[in-house]
């Protein structure tokens, strides 16, 4: 009975700011939901809104959790999202052109967005048993590789390009901060682009033209290049202050597709301009140094480990996102966590910031070495 007044409160007291600041940017992405639905808040932004209390009370909650208990059962969260990854493939639906989700009945979940959460979380927990000279060692880091590769051909099947990525580049950094060397991952990487030619030919048609526009932007303007094309025209005419809210040329007149998810940043630059655009980074940035300072915070490795890997990975969606909606990066597909419409990547974003929240509750916790 004594457990809302004594830990409840305090709790939300303490990171008052941190919930100030995951508000502020959900409400903005709301609004760029009720500008691409016309001025109505149905049918997404409705969806959206109604969506974000319960995301919020799950973010909470896994906040309050014993730390513990992720360290017992990270590995059996990560079997469990697995097997959701293998069972799209035989029971999961197809929409927007790829095969990703579940229906529940309850609720349509894709299990790609939810593995991104727990990978960090095994990740972590291996390295948070070893000591420090084990984990310097090569052959201590086999077992997270594979960790990172088997739910990044899964998710590469359905075929989601972008999000395969972000699993590998968040497993990475991980295994990178756990002690493996970074001239080894160059040389990976260096690898992994002698063998882009047989990638290559594994590639699907679409993604293909993605990556060739990438390069040539006018090859194929009414094509596979008209979402970056339009895109840039967007974000070129938005001026520093923009074109007013629910005055986007681009984005009211329907030649920027994708508006309410994927390119959503666009929308908001052209109607709040350089200075809107800017605004949401300083939120995320704020957001990032909050999670950084819970991270370095904690005493266990285990929350290091899990608290920088969390925020590496807000910063990869972030990042492949606004980058490709600015053409220095290939259209691949990634919302913008709490902006974008979509109640998995909602979800997703408040188990990220949920567990990051954990960290920081619970920094006086020694798991691992």
């Amino acid at each position: 009975m004594r457990f809302f007044p004594d830990r409840f409160l305090p709790f939300l007291k303490k990171n008052s700011f941190f919930f100030l600041l995951v508000l502020a940017i959900f409400l903005l992405g709301l609004a760029m939901q009720y500008s691409a639905d016309g001025g109505h808040w149905r049918p997404r932004a409705e969806r959206q809104a109604l969506r974000f209390p319960l995301c919020f009370g799950v973010m909470i909650v896994l906040a309050l959790i014993d730390q513990r208990f992720w360290y017992v059962w990270a590995y059996w969260i990560y079997v469990g999202i697995l097997a959701l990854l293998c069972l799209v493939e035989f029971w999961g639906f197809v929409g927007m052109g790829a095969q990703r989700w579940i229906d529940l009945y309850l609720i349509q979940i894709q299990p790609s967005e939810l593995m991104k959460g727990a990978l960090i979380l095994a990740l972590g927990r291996y390295y948070s048993g070893l000591t420090e000279q084990e984990a310097y060692t090569p052959g201590a880091h086999i077992f997270p590789l594979i960790l990172t590769l088997l739910p990044s051909l899964l998710v590469l099947r359905q075929p989601d390009l972008g999000s395969a990525l972000i699993l590998i580049g968040a497993g990475l950094c991980v295994i990178f901060l756990a002690g493996f060397s970074w001239k080894k991952i160059l040389g990976a990487g260096c690898l992994g682009l002698c063998c882009f030619p047989i990638i290559w030919t594994h590639l699907h048609a679409y993604q293909r033209k993605r990556l060739l526009v990438f390069l040539h932007p006018d090859r194929d303007p009414l094509g596979a290049g008209y979402h970056l094309l339009q895109s840039k025209i967007a974000l070129g005419s938005a001026g520093f202050w923009g074109k007013g809210f629910l005055k986007g040329t681009q984005s009211h007149l329907n030649f920027l597709p994708e508006k309410h998810t994927d390119f959503i940043f666009t929308m908001l630059c052209e109607e709040l301009g350089f200075c809107g655009g800017l605004i949401l980074l300083l939120l995320y940035f704020l957001l990032f140094l909050l999670g950084y300072a819970s991270s370095q915070s904690a005493r266990g490795y285990f929350g290091r480990l899990l608290g920088n890997g969390l925020v590496f990975l807000l910063f990869l969606h972030i990042f492949v996102n606004i980058g490709m909606v600015m053409g220095l990066l290939p259209v691949v597909g990634v919302p913008l966590p709490l902006v974008s419409y979509g109640g998995s990547s909602l979800l997703a974003t408040s188990i990220i910031l949920g567990l990051l929240l954990n960290v920081a509750h619970h920094s006086h916790f020694r798991l691992g070495a």
